[in-house]
């Protein structure tokens, strides 16, 4: 019951002061961690455990929020609480000014790493989702590169009497050839331990040496250089995995995972026992005002950091992070062993001040372990954060997931932006076509992914289906093949498939070759920015304008002999309209070879039938209608079509033409009323 309020990892701390107070009350001197102990035998196995079972996919998706927060991050937290331990400094007192700038600077680095056997004691109890734990796990990963150098950097420049710009664009260098380095170290010793399992089939007792004792040989040859040694496990553990397993037995994989677990819960709790015991045991300097001041600064400098990374990040990611999610990530910032057997590791000589940073020290790790990880429960479960769902994974799962990766693949190759999927691919192409050739024995170098996690789903479904004694009652969803998998028997002769000539093949090929679109090709990627305009395309859409109008214009026409027409006004209404304002009629020029009609105002006739016309008095220039010309009728004469423009779209033809007889014809028969934004009225105002 005490266990599920207080995290594993308080307890043993507990239970450290409790032995260590014992052993001390007997008067007997209490054992301390000592550092060497610590990197060289307690840390690797819990780095090891971590870095061989990695989740990759979410880890390398979002890799850059993890760089970002470990190395960012943990450079602004060591100089941010640096900077104002300085300053708290030289405004404490007398027991406070000796400090110089390195020292606290140094001091800075120590306590800003967040840890990473802290984080995982504390997260794994609490099952946060999995974003959360590989943001904030990932960080206590990563960042040991930039603990190491800026750790070894200020204690070299303690010792000297100045320190130039060189020495600064050194140090500023010497992080990359320390992160690098140690990765390299750790790809290296992953693949000669993935070549070495692939010759142990005869010996499968040794499988699982050959994965600790490469594992640890990184470790060592990074430490021995100085390079980051959690860096080369990692990298060791998630180069490995995949080509080992598949060479090695279930019973050897099997031994692996639970020794790795074994192993690495007992480093766990040996640290925080050691802690306890070493709180007991150590010298202590207390002053209230620099522990109080690196408390305070270490919450204020984690916030901050935590809170402006995040809105430089989510500008850049689809699936943001919520103030939740930042708050998380700033209260499981959590401090450690790690901090303390740095601190353990400096000397007295260069710095005096070397218990009072420890006692400093350790109340961070106090402060942090047990109230952000005894508190961070009750708040994921206040804030209701999303937790971890224990799900297997199936073969669908699998299916739709592996289809999404080539779709986003194909997505990037036709818009010509190579992103990470493309590189992605790229990768497990060069992995199929030449890694697991010779690093994988037998016919699983050649065996598609999808069949290998459906053979492994198949044996562990065997193996618990044995375990829990079902094996008479076979449910139907139990295929054979994995009884097969329990009791192997002999395999039957593979069907052999029709091999093709080489000049078949190679036809086929140049078939392909000449008729598939070359989607590999790059091309340039769409910018709104960048497109360029078009000199002839304005040109082409006024012809294209032309033409329309022209092909509305001759439908037109042809409606005028077919359509009929609409309801004509009453003749009270035709003679009102006509006679209500004679001098709207505009007169015109003299039109005596043009049709003249003459219409009776009282005819049932309408005017407005009569369109694309020029309505006047006939005989008449100028001056207004006289009664006579009125009583006499109107002269009608066609106009002139309009020409869309200069080009040979529409070239408006002579009198003569078929189209003028066809306006002609159209003017004894009523058509259909124009649209409103068509044609023109039918008696145009006087100008």
């Amino acid at each position: 019951s005490v266990s599920s309020i207080v995290p594993e990892s308080c307890l043993l701390i507990v239970v450290g002061l409790l032995v260590g107070g014992l052993i001390k009350g007997v008067g007997e001197k209490p054992p301390i961690l000592k550092s060497d102990i610590f990197f060289l035998f307690l840390l690797p196995p819990i780095i090891l455990d971590a870095g061989y079972f990695l989740p990759l996919r979410p880890f390398t998706e979002n890799l850059g929020t993890i760089l970002i927060f470990a190395v960012v991050g943990t450079l602004w937290n060591a100089f941010f609480l640096g900077g104002l331990m300085y300053a708290v400094c030289q405004l404490g007192g007398p027991g406070l000014n000796h400090i110089g700038l390195l020292a606290n600077l140094l001091f800075g680095s120590i306590i800003s790493a967040v840890d990473p056997v802290a984080v995982l004691a504390v997260f794994e109890e609490i099952h946060i989702n999995e974003l959360l734990h590989i943001l904030v796990f990932g960080e206590s990963l990563l960042n040991d590169a930039v603990t190491v150098v800026l750790y070894h950097l200020f204690e070299e420049f303690a010792n000297f009497e100045q320190v130039t710009i060189l020495d600064i664009i050194l140090g500023f260098l010497s992080f990359f050839v320390v992160s690098l380095g140690g990765v390299l170290v750790g790809v290296i010793y992953g693949v000669i331990a993935a070549f070495t399992s692939r010759f142990t089939s005869h010996i499968r007792v040794i499988e699982p040496l050959f994965v600790f004792l490469y594992s640890y040989m990184a470790y060592l040859s990074a430490e021995l250089f100085h390079l980051s040694g959690i860096m080369a496990l990692i990298a060791a553990g998630v180069v490995m995995r995949p080509y080992v397993e598949a060479n090695i037995s279930h019973k050897s994989h099997t031994t692996i995972k639970y020794f790795l677990k074994m192993w690495s819960s007992v480093s766990e709790t040996l640290i925080f026992i050691f802690l306890g015991v070493s709180t007991v045991a150590g010298h202590h300097y207390w002053n209230w005002t620099f522990v109080i001041s690196t408390l305070f600064f270490c919450l204020i400098a984690r916030v901050l950091g935590v809170l402006v990374l995040t809105w430089f990040i989510n500008k850049f990611r689809i699936v943001k992070l919520t103030p939740k999610d930042q708050f998380i990530i700033a209260y499981g910032g959590l401090r450690g062993a790690i901090a303390f057997s740095l601190g353990y590791l400096l000397d007295y000589e260069h710095f005096s001040m070397r218990d009072m940073f420890l006692t400093a020290i350790i109340t961070v790790i106090f402060f942090t372990v047990f109230v952000q990880g005894m508190t961070i429960r009750p708040l994921v479960d206040l804030l209701a954060v999303k937790k971890k769902q224990e799900t297997k994974r199936s073969i669908n799962e699998e299916i739709h997931t592996q289809f999404l990766d080539h779709l986003l693949t194909g997505i990037e190759d036709i818009c010509g932006h190579y992103g990470h999927h493309h590189w992605k691919d790229k990768l497990n192409r060069f992995n199929k076509k030449y890694v697991k050739k010779c690093l994988i024995a037998g016919e699983r170098s050649k065996e598609p992914q999808l069949i290998a996690f459906y053979h492994k789903m198949e044996m562990k479904q065997a193996i618990e289906l044995v375990e829990s004694g079902g094996i008479g009652k076979i449910p139907s969803a139990v295929s054979t093949v994995s009884i097969q998998n329990i009791n192997p028997q002999t395999l039957p002769l593979e069907r052999v498939l029709p091999a093709l000539s080489k000049d078949k093949e190679e036809e086929i090929r140049k078939i392909l070759r000449t008729n598939l679109q070359k989607t590999r090709q790059r091309l340039r990627s769409y910018n709104r920015h960048t497109l360029v305009a078009d000199p002839y395309e304005e040109a082409w859409n006024q012809m294209l304008l032309r033409r329309q109008k022209a092909r509305q214009l001759e439908q037109k026409m042809n409606n005028y002999l077919t359509v009929p027409a609409h309801r004509v006004d009453s003749p009270t209404m035709s003679r009102a309209r006509i006679g209500s304002d004679p001098l709207a009629y505009e007169p015109k020029e003299d039109s005596e070879n043009l049709p003249i009609i003459t219409i009776d105002p009282a005819s049932p006739q309408s005017p407005e039938s009569v369109d694309l016309m020029s309505e006047e008095p006939k005989g008449c220039s100028g001056l207004p209608p006289s009664p006579e010309e009125d009583e006499e009728g109107l002269v009608m004469r066609v106009k002139e079509p309009s020409s869309p423009g200069t080009d040979d779209v529409f070239t408006p033809g002579n009198s003569d033409s078929p189209s003028n007889q066809r306006m002609l014809r159209c003017l004894s028969d009523p058509g259909p009323r124009p649209e409103p934004e068509e044609g023109e009225p039918f008696i145009p105002k006087g100008q």
